[in-house]
């Protein structure tokens, strides 16, 4: 964004920087179900997705006709279940190929879509579908063990969730199978005339995506079908991507980067998204082979893990031109990993579920910047920093804050909450520290309400922890101030790996290797088989400090 186009927007009225959004293409009039049905007439025999599912060793492709076929006949059974515009519908899958038509069919309906993780169990699931007044809930009879199916049944007598649809069924009494209601019945045959009228329009609300909740319930956060548009315009322009995109995604589809990044951004440029319903290193690499991924897109650990997966067992990974993280920071030793096994260059993304994308690193950087860089913001996003305990003044580290054209609606029935993050200007607190990276991006800290000072200086929680999680008897690590003031002794709670733990001083010895400075080593050590985490994989910090705070 041009400190022109900046200056413009911050004195701007709100309809002024809707239509300043629209002019600059980051807001648009039309919607990703324009985008589908567009793909579908252009490119009707082109594979839109490829869903693996691990179980069963089988690979489900939709083509785009197919894809948006099945689109207007899921809206058609969304009806046919009595869904109106505006109701919620919740959806509790993995990487199925039946999420990407539903997507589509909530917004064909007018209704709003609630992606939901698998692994959501009976409070966090109650919290979410009171909250949201879900009418339909679409989930699988169990995940991992855990009875889903059954334990929405028994939660509904207390929600107004009027349907419970079980995919790969059977599912408890009073349910209905997704196969028999969705796939098999061609509703699109019988209802078409139905929808007329109902579609989404580009300015409404139509996802809700819940945060990782790290301490309390989770919140839900609200998009419209254009304020993701500019989130995924914004990353497709960064890497110049085009319809010859074939994305391996590892990340969940219930989750943003899944969701925008991954189904929406495959759909608008009419390429192709490939994932699987589980971690696996070289089934994921099997999907890069099999269909010429181009793009790579997974957390740090995910990454490194299918680089060794094809030093193990090589695949052919040509076609491969970008490998792009996300959620953690990227150390040089993976930007090494990666270039070596795949010959691509590695780009770092920060991005929240409240805005999506933010920064990238850039095509201009040179090959290691990743490694010292999440990057400078999308065109549609501005960044600043604060110090952290005074936000009229800018400084090179501190507290950040975004804003643009692709901030969220708010927060499903907690506006107040969102507002109150909003300064009068529009800047929104992200919770994040971050220095400055002296090329107008940032390099992310940590969260401010952990943040630790040394003579002043913030301490680098999120590169210690990814620095210590690479160490050979480490599985994972969490940095942490036990008390969670600013002066707190720093401490390291680690999994240690099979065999002889690590000590206090290796721990310290490998940090100084990698260039840390002695201020920022770790004074206490402590060993646990599992850390406590959130739905979305965050480390619940608050629990840590509770469990070693007077240890």
């Amino acid at each position: 964004m041009t400190s022109t186009t900046a200056a413009f927007l911050a004195n701007a009225s709100a309809a002024d920087r809707m239509a300043e959004y629209r002019r600059r293409g980051w807001w648009r009039d039309g919607t990703f179900l324009d985008d589908l049905r567009s793909q579908a007439r252009r490119r009707p025999r082109k594979l839109a997705i490829a869903g693996r599912r691990l179980d069963e060793a089988r690979t489900d492709t939709l083509d785009y006709a197919e894809l948006s076929r099945l689109a207007d006949r899921f809206a058609g059974g969304l009806l046919e279940l009595g869904v109106k515009r505006g109701d919620v519908v919740a959806v509790q899958l993995p990487n199925r190929w039946e999420m990407v038509p539903l997507m589509f069919a909530c917004m064909a309906v007018g209704a709003v879509i609630c992606p939901i993780a698998p692994v959501c169990q009976a409070e966090e699931l109650r919290h979410r579908l009171a909250l949201t007044e879900a009418r339909v809930c679409i989930t699988l009879p169990e995940w991992e063990g855990y009875p889903l199916a059954e334990t929405i049944c028994d939660l509904s007598g207390e929600l107004p969730l009027e349907h419970v649809v079980v995919v790969d069924g059977p599912g408890p009494e009073g349910t209905a199978d997704f196969h028999d209601h969705f796939v098999s019945q061609h509703w699109e045959e019988r209802l078409m005339g139905d929808l007329a009228g109902r579609q989404l329009r580009p300015d409404e609300p139509f996802v809700v995506l819940f945060t990782s909740g790290t301490t309390g319930f989770s919140k839900g956060v609200v998009h419209s079908q254009n304020t993701v548009h500019s989130g995924v315009r914004g990353y497709v322009d960064t890497f110049l991507l085009r319809d010859d995109l074939v994305a391996a995604v590892t990340t969940p589809l219930v989750h943003y980067s899944g969701f925008g990044q991954g189904v929406l951004a495959g759909v608008m440029l009419g390429g192709t998204i490939a994932f699987q319903d589980g971690p696996d290193h070289a089934g994921l690499l099997d999907l890069v082979e099999r269909y010429g991924a181009t793009l790579l897109y997974g957390p740090p650990p995910t990454l490194s893990g299918v680089a060794r997966a094809q030093n193990a067992d090589p695949h052919d990974v040509s076609s491969l031109r970008h490998t792009v993280t996300g959620a953690a920071p990227v150390l040089m030793e993976l930007v090494d990993e990666l270039r070596e096994t795949f010959g691509a260059r590695t780009y770092s993304v920060w991005g929240m579920s409240e805005f999506g994308p933010v920064t990238i690193s850039r095509l201009d950087y040179n090959q290691d910047w990743a490694a010292h860089s999440h990057g400078r913001p999308i065109d549609s996003m501005e960044i600043r920093i604060d110090l952290c305990h005074d936000p009229s003044t800018r400084a090179s580290v501190g507290r950040l804050r975004v804003r643009g054209a692709s901030r969220a609606l708010g927060y499903f029935k907690q506006q107040e909450q969102f507002d109150s993050e909003l300064t009068e200007d529009g800047w929104f607190d992200t919770g994040d520290v971050a220095r400055e990276d002296g090329r107008g991006g940032i390099r992310i800290l940590g969260r401010s309400k952990d943040t630790i000072l040394r003579d002043g200086i913030v301490v680098p929680i999120a590169e210690l922890e990814a620095i210590i999680s690479r160490h050979p008897k480490v599985v994972e690590a969490s940095v942490v101030g036990p008390t969670g003031q600013l002066d707190d002794p720093i401490l390291a709670v680690v999994i240690p790996a099979d065999g002889v733990p690590p000590t206090l001083e290796e721990i310290r010895a490998h940090l100084r290797r990698a260039d840390q400075d002695d201020r920022f080593l770790p004074d206490r050590l402590e060993l646990t088989g599992t850390l406590p985490k959130t739905l979305t994989g965050k480390v619940r910090k608050i629990e840590l400090r509770k469990l070693y705070a007077h240890s």
